[in-house]
Parts: C-alpha cells; sequence; structure tokens
C-alpha cells in the first residue's frame, strides 16, 4: 500500500515544484538546474560508492560484519537513482541520503526495526584450504550406442 502512494505521490510533488520553481525563474534555469543536479549527484555517488566499497573490502578482508557498509552502498546506489531521475524532490531525497550523519541515522533506523534471530555461516573458511584437496563428485552413467550407425571421432566417444 505504501508503495502504491509513493508511486502516486512522488509524480505529483515533482510536477508541483517543476510548475512553481519554472514559473519562478523560467524555463531554462529549471533545466539547467536538473541537468547540473544530475552531474553533481553523479560525481557524488562515484566518489562515496568508492569509499563505500573500500569498507566493505576492509570489512571482508578482516572478518568483521558487513551489514554496515552494505547498507550504506545500497543507500548510495538509491541515492544515485533518485538524482538522476529529473525533480526536484528526488534530488533533495537523493543528496540528503549522499550525506553520511543521515545514513548513519538511517541504518539505525533501520536495524531497530530489523531483528536477526541466528546466523550460520555453512561454508568453510577461504583461508583454510580443503583437507580433502580437489575432489569434485559427480555421477555418470554410459549411453549404450547403436553399433550399425557410423559416428564421428570426437575425442569423448568409446571405440
Amino acid at each position: 500500500m505504501w508503495l502504491l502512494i509513493a508511486f502516486i505521490a512522488v509524480p505529483l510533488i515533482e510536477i508541483a515544484l517543476f510548475i512553481q520553481v519554472g514559473g519562478l525563474i523560467g524555463l531554462f534555469p529549471t533545466l539547467a538546474i536538473v541537468l547540473v543536479t544530475a552531474v553533481l549527484g553523479t560525481y557524488l555517488v562515484r566518489t562515496q560508492g568508492a569509499t563505500a566499497l573500500g569498507q566493505l573490502r576492509s570489512s571482508f578482508s578482516d572478518m568483521r560484519d558487513p551489514t554496515e557498509p552494505l547498507v550504506h552502498g545500497a543507500m548510495i546506489v538509491f541515492a544515485g537513482a533518485l538524482l538522476l531521475t529529473p525533480g526536484f524532490f528526488t534530488d533533495a531525497v537523493g543528496f540528503a541520503l549522499l550525506v553520511p550523519g543521515i545514513r548513519q541515522s538511517a541504518y539505525k533506523a533501520i536495524r531497530a526495526r530489523v531483528n536477526v534471530h541466528s546466523f550460520s555461516s555453512r561454508g568453510s573458511d577461504p583461508r583454510r584450504p580443503d583437507p580433502r584437496g580437489d575432489v569434485i563428485d559427480g555421477e555418470y552413467r554410459e549411453i549404450p550406442t547403436n553399433e550399425n550407425e557410423t559416428q564421428g571421432s570426437s575425442g569423448w566417444t568409446k571405440h
């Protein structure tokens, strides 16, 4: 239900803001603002995305919980999508998500609502080699061939 409301409300808000700003400063300055925010937003998303990716890599290499860098990265990607969408409201929300303090507050609010009961990893530690070596499990069956048919030698056939 909330998603439906957002899909209806956001375009209405954007249209109203375009009409108000366009009437106040004119068409071309309004279009210039939209283009400048898209270019500036792209630059900020690239720089902050690289920082978030570095934090994610360090959390993996230090064997720490990667949840926070993943959430920050997701919010940066969402901010980038909002900044590339033409409009003043989406730009304001997108730029707000690029502020680290606002992302941290949003992360804390999301984390307070999500409750993880248990977590387990079934994989082995990538730093420890598998004691069995390179083992590939598989099943096979031989397919009988008709001796009257002529088959080319592909290297995979029995003779």
